[in-house]
């Protein structure tokens, strides 16, 4: 197994060889994919440890079912709910990280006697299908994998911090004209190269010289995609992000691209590839209008702390032991994660009532703000 050195030297070779042949210019959304993506060495395809609570454990963040079971009995008390007014028995998972969730639903489900004939799951890394495979063995065949997306599928369908990792594009604004930018080989490691760009922020504001904002396209297609190909079900995307009018504030001028690695942020992606993750927050507005467009319902869209609260979160904590009730505390707070992350949810072919009302938006609804 290489060891973190190797991993990003030889990551940073491949990337410089595509940059060549690129005539010595990758746009980001490609340099992203390759430091997070790239067979055996890109930081989803490598050996690292993700996944943690504490940077002790050789972890580079948490997320929600990591912190706190709770998160997964809550959200399949929604999923329990979708899956019957869908009429349908299969779970799909996109980024399904170390299976965790996974985990927690299909357990939470068992206990309400709601029957999942499958729970498949979505992953592009390999290694991290390894960890799911070992996780999950409990389940038997009920689980499976898939690389890539069928045709036509159905069922409900949950992705919980998968759309924040999807490459984007930046873009940034010199006062007079908008450049796309892209990386450069420069001094052995990689740089920051700007070009002038048609592309511009799907949001019209007034920009202050200097601006740098991301664009989503491959989010906006995966959903396309989805909404195409499913055709009965529900799905939920659970990820930290704003509504487009928040986006792209002018005061957010520096962008939202962010770098994690062994628990602390960072904001420069062109060092250490392959050794810490890249992430931008989501664009949700973006995200229920592509859906809406392809066919899909946009039933609701809240923070996770009404939606949590919603599923019968603070019923589930009442003889929990200290630990989990102060984690879970984290996913409901406002400075930690309950504001900042959101829920959306989506549906085809369900029954009325359940698009009308669905539990987990029940109170706190937010979707006149997209």
């Amino acid at each position: 197994m290489l060891d973190n050195a190797s991993v990003s030297a030889a990551l940073s070779r491949l990337i410089r060889t595509a940059i060549a042949r690129h005539g010595g210019w990758l746009p980001f959304d490609r340099f992203m994919a390759m430091a997070l993506y790239a067979p055996g060495l890109g930081y989803y395809a490598n050996h690292s440890r993700k996944f943690g609570s504490l940077p002790e454990s050789g972890s580079d963040f948490v997320t929600a079912p990591e912190l706190s079971p709770l998160f997964g009995q809550a959200l399949a008390k929604q999923l329990a709910q979708a899956l019957s007014a869908s009429g349908t028995n299969e779970l799909w998972e996109f980024g399904a990280g170390s299976g965790a969730l996974a985990d927690q639903l299909l357990r939470a489900l068992a206990a309400m006697g709601q029957a999942v004939q499958r729970y498949t799951i979505v992953d592009l890394s390999g290694t991290l299908r390894d960890r799911q495979r070992e996780r999950l063995a409990a389940h038997g065949t009920k689980v499976q994998w898939a690389d890539a997306l069928p045709e036509h599928m159905e069922g409900v369908i949950v992705g919980n911090e998968v759309l924040d990792a999807m490459p984007v594009q930046l873009l940034e604004f010199d006062g007079a004209q908008w450049c796309e930018r892209g990386v450069i080989e420069a001094a052995g490691g990689f740089a920051w190269s700007a070009r002038p760009t048609a592309l511009r922020p799907p949001f019209d504001t007034a920009f202050p010289p200097g601006a740098v904002v991301e664009v989503h396209p491959q989010a906006e297609a995966f959903i396309a995609t989805l909404a195409e190909r499913l055709t009965r079900g529900a799905a939920f995307f659970i990820d930290y992000g704003f509504p487009e009018a928040e986006y792209y504030h002018p005061q957010r001028s520096d962008g939202t691209l962010m770098c994690h690695r062994a628990h602390r942020a960072d904001a420069d992606p062109l060092v250490d590839v392959g050794l810490k993750d890249i992430t931008a927050h989501v664009n949700f507005s973006a995200i229920a209008l592509v859906g809406q467009n392809a066919g899909l319902a946009v039933i609701g869209y809240t923070t996770q702390a009404h939606f949590l609260m919603n599923c019968g979160v603070l019923g589930l904590l009442q003889g929990a032991d200290l630990r989990t009730t102060a984690n879970t505390q984290k996913l409901l707070t406002e400075h930690e994660m309950g504001e900042l992350f959101k829920v959306i949810g989506f549906a085809k072919g369900c029954d009325a009532g359940f698009v009308a009302a669905p539990i987990g938006f029940v109170c706190g609804d937010r979707t006149r703000t997209l």
